[in-house]
């Protein structure tokens, strides 16, 4: 259903829009719009999807009109002057219409803002169900004068040194000494598998062995949980 409103100074226009609508399951006629003004109004108080605007009205055009909308429904200029054709296209409405309107022309209108609307709408799902990765799968880092790539998933966790952090991979027995911060590393991570335990500490929640007394065991290494962490982590894990 495409919710939808007219907007034309001349009542006989506006019944022969209305009448055309109500032909159409698709369409929903929120309101009849004797002018812009009025229309703004409409458009900031509902949800509307499709205008049918004519052009030439007083005090504003519907051109005027619809270049002044931040925020623009898709648009159906309705008309009696052919010479705004081009203008309205710029305008990049859905379609012009001529006065006075032949139904079968006006069905082929709608239907071409139907079939705009559902691709639009299923853009959007799309957008939303289609899961994204929560980061990259891998970083460049400095370290002995070059580029090093890092796979994340090998990272099992990090220590801060000051202006210096050591990475520890599973595939190095020695870990990956870099100029970075560690908020500049624990941006770069996903969220969802790496969490921060202590000012000094960031872990992979995949690679924790075992916890106890506030010590986490990821192969040889004892890392501390911080008083300031500890809830927010423990929490992380459902605990």
């Amino acid at each position: 259903m495409l919710n939808c409103i007219a907007v034309d100074d001349e009542n006989l226009a506006l019944d022969l829009l209305e009448d055309n609508i109500q032909k159409v399951p698709f369409l929903n006629l929120v309101k009849r719009c004797k002018n812009a003004f009025d229309a703004i109004e409409t458009l900031q108080n509902n949800h509307i999807d499709l205008m049918f605007l004519d052009i030439q009205m007083p005090g504003i055009t519907g051109v005027q009109f619809l270049q002044s909308l931040k925020t623009k429904p898709m648009v159906i200029f309705v008309t009696a002057y052919k010479q705004y054709a081009l203008e309205g296209f710029e305008l990049d409405v859905v379609d012009y219409l001529l006065k006075p309107i032949d139904f079968e022309r006006f069905l082929k209108a709608v239907n071409k803002a139907s079939e705009l609307h559902s691709l639009k709408q299923k853009a959007v799902s799309e957008e939303h169900t289609t899961p994204k990765p929560d980061q990259v799968s891998s970083i460049f880092v400095n370290a002995d004068y070059s580029l090093v790539k890092i796979k994340i998933e090998d990272i099992t966790y990090i220590e801060g040194l000051k202006d210096y952090i050591k990475i520890y991979v599973e595939s190095s027995s020695k870990p990956i000494v870099t100029r970075m911060t560690m908020k500049a590393i624990e941006e770069k991570l996903p969220s969802s598998s790496y969490f921060r335990v202590h000012k000094s500490f960031i872990v992979s929640l995949e690679k924790i062995e075992s916890i106890r007394n506030l010590k986490i065991k990821i192969g040889n290494a004892q890392i501390p949980i911080s008083e300031s962490y500890s809830e927010s982590f423990f929490k992380t894990l459902g605990q």
